[in-house]
C-alpha cells in the first residue's frame, strides 16, 4: 500500500563544466543518491536536468560582439528599433548592450506598464489616476516622465530600468506603447523582441511597413564568428553569463532526453522519462511576475511525457455522487470509478477543477520549484510517483 503521493527531489551534483559529460555524470548523481539515502528507483520516475547545465556542457555562449555582428547582417549597421523587451539584468540587458553595439541609432519601445511577463515599473492606479489609455496612448520619455515622474523602479530589484536600460548604449533612446506599430514612426528596421507572442507582433510590423523585421529566434540561428548558436530559438532564453557573455539556450535536447533515459536503463534496468526545464510556468502573487521568460517549459522530453493530464475531480464525487458513503466503501467506490474512467475528459464535468497542462509545463514547474534558482546545487531533479494515482496503491 501507498502512503505518498508524489514526490520531488533535488539530486546534488558537482558543478558542470564545458565539455563534461553530463550524462554520465547525472547517472553516477541518481544511482548515488539513491543508494545513499536508501530510496528506489521505479518505472516511469522522471528525471528533470534544467536547461542551464545543458547549454553550459555544450558550451552554447556567444559574446556581445558576436550578437553585434549578427545584428549588423540582419540590419545593415543602420538605424533600428526594437520592441517589447523584458525588463531584466540577468536576461536582457547584456543583449541590449549588444543590439546598440550594432547599429547607429538604436529605439526601445516599452510596454507599460509592465513587460510581457509581469515586471512592473509604473502601476495600473498611476495611469488610471493620469488618465492615460494603455491600448492606444503612446509617448517619447519627455512625455512619459511629465506624466509618470520618476518614480518608476522596480519592485523587487529596486532598479529604474528606464534610466538602466539608456546606461547601456551612448546611441539609445526610449520610447512607450503598448502598440508595436508605434516604433515605425521612428525606424522601419526593428527587431521584436517579446517572446511568447513574437509572431503576431511581427506580422503586424510587417503589414504596417516594416522593411527590416526579425524575431530574437532568427539572431543566432548559426554560429557567428566561432559563437554558440540556436537553429530554433536563436538568442531567445539566453541569460547572462558573464559580464560579456551570454549563456544560450541549448540545442540538440531531445537527443540528450534519449540518451539520458537509455544510460539509466542500461544502470537501473528501469525505464525512466527524462526532459529538460527551464523556467516554470507560474506567476508570483504579489509582484505580479509570470517567471516564463523561456520560450518554453520543456525543450525536450522523453515520449512518456507527452500529451495533458486525465484527471477526475475527486472532491466533487466525494462531495455529490458518493456523498452518502464513507470509510472502505467511499474508497473502493473511488477505485472503480478512477480505473474506469474515460481516456479523454475533456470538457468533461467529472473533471472540472483539474489543470489540463501540458505535462511537462507542469512537471518543468515542479522542478524549477524544487531546484530553486540560487545556490541549492541540485539541477537535477527526481520525481517519482507522478503517473500513480489512488487507484494504484
Amino acid at each position: 500500500m501507498h502512503y505518498t503521493g508524489v514526490t520531488s527531489r533535488g539530486i546534488i551534483c558537482p558543478i558542470f563544466k564545458e565539455g563534461d559529460d553530463l550524462v554520465a555524470s547525472i547517472v553516477k548523481s541518481v544511482t548515488d543518491a539513491s543508494r545513499e539515502e536508501g530510496f528506489e528507483l521505479h518505472d516511469k520516475d522522471i528525471i528533470g536536468v534544467t536547461e542551464a547545465v545543458v547549454a553550459r556542457t555544450q558550451g552554447n555562449y556567444a559574446t556581445c560582439d558576436q550578437i553585434a555582428t549578427d545584428i549588423r547582417n540582419k540590419f545593415g549597421g543602420e538605424d533600428m528599433g526594437i520592441v517589447f523587451p523584458i525588463l531584466s539584468r540577468n536576461r536582457f540587458a547584456i543583449l541590449l548592450r549588444s543590439i546598440a553595439m550594432g547599429c547607429k541609432k538604436l529605439y526601445v519601445q516599452l510596454s507599460y506598464p509592465s513587460d510581457e511577463v509581469g515586471n512592473s515599473f509604473i502601476t495600473y492606479d498611476q495611469i488610471d489616476e493620469a488618465g492615460v489609455n494603455p491600448y492606444s496612448d503612446s509617448f517619447n520619455e519627455e512625455e512619459f516622465r511629465k506624466i509618470f515622474g520618476y518614480e518608476t523602479k522596480h519592485t523587487f530589484t529596486g532598479v529604474d530600468y528606464i534610466e538602466y536600460y539608456k546606461s547601456l548604449g551612448d546611441n539609445i533612446e526610449i520610447i512607450f506603447s503598448n502598440d508595436p506599430r508605434y516604433i515605425l514612426k521612428y525606424t522601419k528596421n526593428v527587431l521584436n523582441c517579446d517572446i511568447h507572442t513574437r509572431y503576431r507582433t511581427q506580422r503586424l510590423l510587417k503589414a504596417a511597413g516594416g522593411e527590416r523585421v526579425f524575431r530574437m529566434d532568427e539572431i543566432l540561428t548559426e554560429s557567428i564568428d566561432g559563437s554558440g548558436y540556436n537553429a530554433q530559438y536563436g538568442i531567445l532564453g539566453s541569460n547572462k553569463a558573464t559580464e560579456d557573455k551570454v549563456k544560450l539556450f541549448p540545442r540538440d535536447c531531445q537527443e540528450f532526453v534519449d540518451r539520458l533515459s537509455e544510460e539509466m536503463f542500461k544502470a537501473t534496468g528501469k525505464h525512466i522519462e527524462c526532459m529538460v526545464y527551464g523556467d516554470g510556468g507560474f506567476k508570483d502573487p504579489v509582484g505580479g511576475i509570470w517567471e516564463l521568460a523561456d520560450p518554453v517549459v520543456s525543450p525536450a522530453f522523453t515520449p512518456g511525457l507527452a500529451g495533458k493530464p486525465n484527471e477526475l475531480k475527486m472532491k466533487y464525487f466525494a462531495d455529490n455522487d458518493f456523498a452518502d458513503l464513507s470509510g472502505e466503501e467511499l474508497k473502493e467506490a473511488m477505485k472503480k470509478l478512477i480505473k474506469e474512467k474515460e481516456s479523454n475528459l475533456v470538457g468533461s464535468m467529472q473533471s472540472q477543477g483539474t489543470t489540463p497542462r501540458q505535462i511537462t509545463d507542469l512537471l518543468g514547474s515542479l522542478c524549477d520549484l524544487t531546484s530553486g534558482s540560487g545556490d541549492r546545487g541540485t539541477p537535477v531533479i527526481l520525481v517519482q510517483g507522478y503517473f500513480s494515482n489512488y487507484a494504484s496503491e
